[in-house]
């Protein structure tokens, strides 16, 4: 036999000011007026024929019928809400391929993608790290992250993060060492270099604006990948270049400082890349609205700067 049962109105209005124990804070979730609420319950309660409620000038106070209906009603909501959201969120549900430089995976995406995975269980992300630059239209992968001047022809790109470039060192080697206060000052101190780094990235570009000419820049430690630089600069070895898009984390937990307020904008920005046709595909739209979220938080220890144009693999 059919059960008949209330409506679900009603239903709702009792929940919510059984939760708020106040008929006006149950109308302003409802967006609707208090006696809105006072109705549905009466109707609620006479169709019943129990009281729900004791009112009394200071608030709502459940009657043991009322305490007896709520759990049942209050979890019967929670299966509606989870039921809805499956059917919603169906469109969601696969795998997710991110191709991504190796630098910027390791230190700004793979720290945050806990965050990402909590909210979209449903989505599988596989992220490929790849120094050079995959075509969208020949692999597998959904989505590209790329260091570069933003100019990709047939991608829909659209601006992740702009990064900012200045010495950073380890608090340990601060409090220690001599005195670090203007570049001048690095001709005491480690330096640590990029075997592969652009003349942007590397300490003689930095050297020579500053008018510092006394620095053997074949001195000092030299590494051939970025992840074991910012090692180094953590360990206490040295003064590397950092990058804002690397290391805000390192920045922001105190493992790494800015020992000086020298900066300048580096000449390439990561970009969110997706084939035009695909942007607004669901799992990609969630994705990359995500990724906005993440670079939009503020930055650590980060000062103002300019402009420029990329290579991929840096």
């Amino acid at each position: 036999m059919t059960r008949r049962l209330p409506p679900l109105n009603a239903l709702r209005a009792f929940e919510a000011a059984a939760r708020h124990q106040s008929f006006s804070r149950a109308a302003d979730e409802m967006a609707v007026t208090p006696a809105a609420i006072s109705h549905q319950v009466k109707a609620l309660e006479d169709q019943l024929q129990i009281r729900l409620f004791r009112r009394l000038p200071r608030g709502l106070v459940l009657t043991d019928e009322g305490r007896a209906l709520l759990p049942g009603i209050s979890d019967g909501f929670l299966r509606l809400a989870d039921a809805v959201g499956r059917v919603c969120n169906r469109d969601l549900a696969g795998r997710l391929r991110v191709s991504v430089i190796p630098s910027f995976a390791a230190r700004w995406l793979v720290p945050r993608i806990g965050d990402f995975h909590a909210r979209y269980p449903e989505i599988d992300l596989e992220i490929e790290a790849e120094a050079r630059s995959i075509d969208l239209n020949t692999s597998d992968a959904d989505i590209g992250i790329r260091y570069g001047s933003g100019d990709y022809p047939g991608l829909a790109t659209e601006l992740l993060l702009r990064e900012e470039l200045f010495p950073v060192c380890s608090p340990t080697l601060l409090n220690r060492g001599p005195p670090l206060k203007e570049m001048a000052d690095l001709r005491h101190h480690v330096l640590l270099h990029d075997i592969y780094a652009p003349g942007w990235l590397n300490w003689q570009s930095w050297l020579e604006d500053a008018g510092v000419r006394d620095i053997d820049l074949n001195r000092g430690l030299r590494f051939s990948d970025t992840a074991m630089i910012i090692q180094a600069a953590i360990a206490g070895h040295g003064l590397a270049i950092g990058r804002s898009g690397l290391m805000g984390k390192d920045l922001d937990a105190g493992r790494l400082v800015r020992p000086m307020p020298v900066s300048r904008p580096a000449p390439y920005d990561y970009w969110m890349v997706v084939l035009p046709h695909r942007a607004e595909e669901p799992r990609l739209l969630v994705f990359r609205q995500w990724l906005a979220e993440q670079a939009a938080a503020p930055p650590a220890q980060s000062a103002p700067g300019g402009r420029a144009s990329a290579p991929e693999g840096s």
